[in-house]
Parts: C-alpha cells; sequence; structure tokens
C-alpha cells in the first residue's frame, strides 16, 4: 500500500515539475522581450500625420493609433501608443524611449543598417489621381499628352516629367489636388495617402487610377536584433488579415485596403 502511495506521489511530482518546466519557459519568452514597460507595447509615432497619426481633444488617434493598439493586444500586452519628433524617433528607439515605431516609416536599406523591420502594415508610394468619372485615364501612359499636377521640387515633379510634357507645379499636394477637381488640370501624382486624405476627409471628388508607380513598404520598426518582437509583431499583423480586422481598420479610415496596391 505504502509502495503505490509512493509512485503516485512521485507521478505527481513530475507532472508538477514538467507544469513548472512549461511556465517558466513561457516567463522566459515573456521576459525576453525586453520591454520598456513590463506589460505595455510602447509604440512611437509623430502625432502630426491626420489621418495615420495625430490628436483629438488630447488623444492619440488614426489608422496607425488602431493598428499598433490591435499588435499589442494579440501579443498579448497594454498598448502605450506616445509621440516623438520624426527627427530623432529612430535614436529614441536605439535609446529605449520605446519598443517600435508604428509611424509611417518606410522600410529602406539605410534605415535597416539602424533597426529591424517587420513585414508591412501598408504599403504607399506614388499615385496617380484623377477627377471623379474620368475614364481617360487608366495608366501612366496616357499621361503623355495630359496637364499633370505636382508639389513643386518633389520626387513627384521627376516622374510626372518622365510622363507628361506637362507638368504643373504647386506649393502643396492640396492645392493641385483641388485644381484637379475642378478640371484645370487632368491628373495629379502624389503620396497614394495624402491623396486618399484628400478624398476621404477633406471631400475632394477624386480617384486612384491605375497602380502604384513605385512602392514604399511601410513596417513597424524595432531595435536592431530584437528579432522575438519583430516575429511577434509579424504573426499579430498576419493574423489581423487572416480575421478581416486588418480591412475593417482600413476601411474605417481610407475607404480602401492600404495593403492592397490596385
Amino acid at each position: 500500500m505504502k509502495k503505490g502511495m509512493m509512485f503516485f506521489s512521485m507521478i505527481a511530482l513530475l507532472i508538477l515539475a514538467a507544469c513548472g518546466s512549461d511556465q517558466a519557459s513561457g516567463e522566459s519568452e515573456d521576459a525576453s522581450l525586453e520591454l520598456v514597460e513590463d506589460g505595455k507595447l510602447t509604440f512611437a509615432m509623430t502625432g502630426q500625420y491626420p489621418p495615420l497619426n495625430y490628436k483629438k481633444d488630447g488623444e492619440l488617434t488614426g489608422f496607425e493609433v488602431e493598428i499598433g493598439n490591435e499588435i499589442a493586444e494579440r501579443i498579448g500586452l497594454e498598448p502605450n501608443p506616445v509621440t516623438n519628433p520624426w527627427e530623432t524617433i529612430i535614436q529614441g528607439l536605439k535609446v529605449n524611449k520605446y519598443d517600435a515605431i508604428i509611424g509611417s516609416m518606410t522600410a529602406t536599406e539605410e534605415r535597416d543598417k539602424q533597426v529591424d523591420f517587420t513585414e508591412p502594415y501598408y504599403l504607399s508610394g506614388a499615385q496617380i489621381f484623377v477627377a471623379e468619372g474620368n475614364t481617360e485615364i487608366t495608366s501612366p501612359e496616357d499621361l503623355r499628352d495630359k496637364t499633370v499636377g505636382v508639389i513643386q521640387a518633389s520626387t513627384w515633379k521627376d516622374m510626372a516629367e518622365e510622363l507628361s510634357d506637362d507638368v504643373k507645379s504647386y506649393p502643396t499636394d492640396v492645392n493641385a489636388l483641388q485644381d484637379l477637381e475642378i478640371g484645370r488640370i487632368d491628373a495629379v501624382i502624389t503620396d497614394k495617402i495624402v491623396g486618399l486624405d484628400a478624398r476621404n476627409e477633406k471631400g475632394l471628388a477624386i480617384d486612384t487610377t491605375a497602380e502604384l508607380l513605385n512602392e514604399d513598404r511601410i513596417s513597424v520598426a524595432t531595435k536592431e536584433g530584437d528579432t522575438l518582437l519583430v516575429e511577434k509583431i509579424n504573426e499579430a499583423i498576419q493574423s489581423m488579415v487572416e480575421d478581416g480586422t486588418y480591412e475593417e481598420i482600413s476601411m474605417k479610415w481610407f475607404d480602401e485596403n492600404v495593403l492592397e496596391t490596385e
């Protein structure tokens, strides 16, 4: 009888030891995230780039705030969005002011030398905009004999001059898009997100057309070598895409899925 009791006691101890080992392993993985603040995902943005990130009634809001909040919750952390000037946003990440940057940062080779990037959470780049109902311009080749508006001294201007012999410069993108709406010019080349904001938030009657002329992969930046956090963020983004949450957030802010290029 005593031998039987001892046998079952040993089994119970082995089970408890195994459970304890698994729990310790889980705690170790969470600890290895090395978060700025335990239990929170602190992510930075400028707070000055509507509709992506901006302050309304003193609170941070926008597409990227909602994306960042959703990412944090799917990792099992409390979201903690903060602001930092763009000029020092990478430096702030390096000195552990925050865990990540979710602030419209394009993943480039130069930046990749300083930080690690996740897969993109939205795609942007140069986009052709036309007046609502325009069916004459459906591709870059259709701009050859058209008047194209661009912001002065921009990369968009260089692109436009390769596609059209009649390029008109403007002090701001909004000025160009307003002239497009009333028919003073035939098309505008500007950043996709800028144009979508003018259409959806400012109410301009304009449409996108054709594919992006170039593609900017906007990604979450983390400290260099923080592979576990990159992995967890990628998994969160993928699950958002798969269950439709990503498209729901994107449609709310842009009236289209900004992970799709056409």
